[in-house]
């Protein structure tokens, strides 16, 4: 009886009082579930089954409502993978995609490696569950199978899971199926004036005014879009509600790092992290470096971090009014591809709130930083 209450209130989770849409068969597909989280369906991280090995993908240790106490920062430059328990050494475990063996922190060789599919890398999960003390099962559902990673204070049975979750599968299959649609759809021609709507922009700045920023998240949040925050040490010390809220949104956490401080470079960043993950429980690799040198880039990289690199350095020109905001719109869509730019401090919740209204018109994107888009 307890468990079969137990699945009831997940039911209240899982379901979002949607009805699902009638679709057409797509064949037998994974979904994938983290702790009572069911994840989005797509074929880019659909887990899938290479040498007697289940392989998931690696962004299941990040996002929001996630948290499974593992740690995952990939260094992309090296094409390595780590992953690590409670900020500590002590529990970790090293992939390099160009290698057929992990490695842990005592130097046991394990031969299951890191697979990379598109831009996403998949990692065996039954070696990650025994390292990390994780569960995971696989378990037949309508639509396929139904792959549930979750740690060992899950107390419910694999079935009843399944039958909580069976309506956010069914969305989330019928939301598979529609995107598949739509990719079929031939893409736009360009325009008479050549260009091709559907541009990615990547907007940083810097978090230092709790005011401030709170209302540029409000702005964000309202035409859906997202940013990287690059955060002061004494944001990271005093707001932490505005860190979680930045976190549960998906917005980019990064770092704000001076390289003419007398700390290291290093001893900056690691207290950064620490305030970070004390606030939010993450932690991040993006960095802003104020004074840069050559020599204090090198540092950072060499910890394992990304500085912003932007195409636009637009500190000098606050984002704070229309013609700012247009402005920066032509500078952008002058550039074909993916644009990154630096805003620095001085955007405010108008001049930003201008310059979504005109990319959500131009069909284009304001996402968050990565550190392959930084």
């Amino acid at each position: 009886m307890r468990r079969k209450l137990a699945a009831l209130a997940l039911c209240l989770v899982l379901v979002f009082q949607m009805a699902p849409v009638p679709s057409e068969a797509a064949g037998s597909v994974y979904f994938t579930a983290v702790n009572k989280n069911v994840l989005s369906l797509s074929d880019e991280t659909m887990p899938f089954w290479s040498g007697g090995y289940l392989y998931v993908p690696s962004t299941i240790f990040t996002g929001v409502g996630r948290d499974l106490g593992v740690s995952y920062y990939p260094n992309i430059g090296r094409g390595t993978i780590l992953l690590y328990v409670d900020d500590t050494i002590y529990s970790s475990l090293v992939f390099d995609v160009n290698k057929d063996y992990a490695i842990d922190n005592e130097g046991n060789m394990y031969f299951q490696k890191a697979i990379q599919r598109g831009n996403v890398i998949f990692l065996p999960i039954s070696l990650i569950a025994r390292c990390f003390g994780l569960l995971y099962s696989t378990v037949e559902v309508d639509r396929g199978y139904l792959v549930w990673v979750r740690n060992t204070d899950m107390d419910l049975e694999e079935r009843y899971f399944a039958d909580a979750a069976k309506s956010r599968m069914e969305y989330e299959y019928n939301q598979y199926v529609q995107n598949q649609t739509a990719a079929e759809t031939p893409a736009e021609e360009p325009d008479a004036s050549g260009s091709v709507t559907g541009q990615r922009i990547y907007l940083g700045m810097e978090a230092s005014d709790d005011t401030r920023v709170r209302s540029l998240l409000d702005t964000l949040d309202r035409y859906d879009s997202q940013a990287a925050f690059y955060c002061t040490v004494d944001f990271l010390e005093t707001e932490g509600d505005l860190l979680r809220r930045m976190s549960a949104t998906g917005q980019a956490i990064g770092l704000v790092v001076d390289a003419a401080d007398s700390r290291s470079v290093t001893e900056q960043l690691e207290e950064g992290n620490r305030l970070l993950f004390q606030a939010a429980s993450v932690k991040t690799r993006l960095v802003w470096m104020e004074n840069a040198t050559e020599e204090a880039a090198a540092e950072a990289e060499a910890a394992g971090f990304c500085c912003l690199s932007p195409d636009l350095d637009r500190a000098a020109y606050p984002l704070s009014s229309t013609g700012a905001a247009d402005t920066l719109l032509q500078r952008v869509t002058s550039r074909s591809g993916a644009v990154t730019v630096w805003l620095g401090d001085g955007t405010n919740a108008a001049g930003l709130g201008t310059f979504l209204a005109a990319v959500d018109a131009a069909d284009s994107n304001c996402l968050a930083m990565t550190e392959t888009a930084s």
